[in-house]
């Protein structure tokens, strides 16, 4: 099993973490770890590559949304024709914005750019029209774009405070 799934699955995470080898070689052994200890009570799944995909992508995200990123150069980012960046600042940025973007947004980003599916695969397996697809893809850039300059505003001890004030809990009133 191990050796039928780990370069699908190294290449998964390697290419969304912009070739760091370190950093995907450790979010493959976290998701690694995880499916022994879910295999083990529960049995292997029928599909593990894709099981393990899912757990591979819930892990980036985590990590993701737990990174404090630095500001990057917007314009080495070119959003409507390339998310596959060899740079890891770049990569980092990109699926630190995916992480914060809603689920059906970061989906239909993934199936097109890193997983290479054309307009009509994507149509099909979402049971959409074409122009449909295209539509969502042009709004998934956009809300992509808009995370990303986010990150190019907001001066890091800015983004600490306001991520320190999301993870306080409210004080409660009588």
């Amino acid at each position: 099993m191990y050796h039928e799934t780990i370069r699908p699955l190294y290449a998964y995470v390697s290419q969304r973490v912009g070739g760091d080898v370190s950093l995907a070689e450790d979010l493959v052994q976290e998701t690694w770890m995880r499916a022994l200890d879910d295999w083990a009570k529960k049995g292997i799944p029928r599909e593990p590559l894709a099981w393990l995909r899912r757990v591979a992508r819930n892990t980036l995200v985590s990590h993701f949304r737990r990174i404090r990123l630095q500001p990057i150069a917007m314009e080495s980012l070119d959003i409507g024709n390339e998310f596959l960046s060899t740079n890891p600042d770049d990569a980092a940025a990109v699926g630190w914005a995916m992480a914060r973007l809603r689920r059906s947004h970061s989906e239909i980003l993934e199936d097109f750019y890193f997983e290479g599916k054309t307009v009509n695969e994507i149509a099909a397996d979402h049971s959409l029209s074409e122009r449909a697809v295209e539509g969502r893809l042009r709004r998934s850039r956009a809300a992509l774009k808009k995370k990303l300059d986010q990150i190019r505003r907001k001066p890091v001890a800015s983004r600490r405070r306001n991520m320190e004030v999301k993870d306080a809990k409210p004080a409660r009133t009588r």
